[in-house]
């Protein structure tokens, strides 16, 4: 889900001075058995920082056992100068005060790899209702919404559990439509989402591939997201 980073409000003093707004965005990273590969830390490391760079404001969600109710929390990172620490608009001072609070995004994102197991499973559904409730409260209609995800997809917790999943094409207009109606799914209206490491660990089947690739487009598009690349 391509994510959502930070709202500019110039008049509250939480905007950014000085360069054009950038996105609100949200960070998910994975810590249930994605996490164990190597290139799942290396795509952290090497992607994240490029994302960020769009980014005002991102807010971050870690994939558990029980993901919205984890106790495995990071605090959000606000990018942008406020008014107060630039009210001359100097994007020199802007880029500084930018580059400064970046050095803050990859620590916290790579430190929820390491959240302790809560249950069993991956709770995907939960961690993106997570985050997009905090980018959110930051929302406004005319800045970029963003969230990169970093995890396999393999929801196996609650109302989704994709080992089970009958994938016939109305089986799976009826699930997503479940997940719409009691809520699992979050409002993506506008986040644009991104999605590294996609069934990485190829558990199922080359038949169920595809099948999953399309469950999870038409889940995030149904919910609203502008775009969805699963990679």
């Amino acid at each position: 889900m391509a994510a959502g980073g930070v709202v500019v409000l110039v008049a509250a003093g939480v905007a950014g001075c000085g360069t054009e707004a950038r996105a609100v965005c949200g960070v998910v990273v994975d810590s249930t058995s994605y996490a164990d590969p190597d290139t799942s830390r290396k795509d952290v490391t090497s992607k994240l920082p490029a994302f960020a760079e769009g980014c005002d404001w991102v807010a971050f969600a870690a994939v558990t056992g029980s993901s919205e109710s984890s106790s495995c929390r990071q605090d959000p990172v606000a990018l942008a100068a406020t008014s107060a620490e630039n009210p001359n608009a100097n994007p020199v001072v802007e880029e500084r005060i930018r580059q400064h609070r970046g050095t803050e995004v990859l620590p916290r994102a790579v430190k929820l790899f390491d959240c302790p197991a809560e249950g069993q499973g991956s709770d995907v559904l939960g961690a993106l209702r997570y985050v997009v409730k905090q980018a959110d409260a930051r929302r406004q209609p005319d800045r970029a919404h963003q969230i990169i995800v970093f995890s396999d997809l393999i929801n196996n917790r609650g109302e989704l559990d994709l080992g089970k999943l009958d994938l016939s094409e109305a089986a799976r207009q009826r699930k997503i439509k479940e997940l719409l109606d009691a809520r699992l799914l979050p409002d993506l209206s506008g986040y644009a989402v991104t999605v590294h490491g996609f069934l990485r660990e190829k558990t199922s089947g080359p038949d169920r591939f595809p099948l999953l690739e399309a469950f999870w487009k038409q889940a995030l598009q149904d919910a609203g997201a502008t775009s969805v690349d699963l990679l």
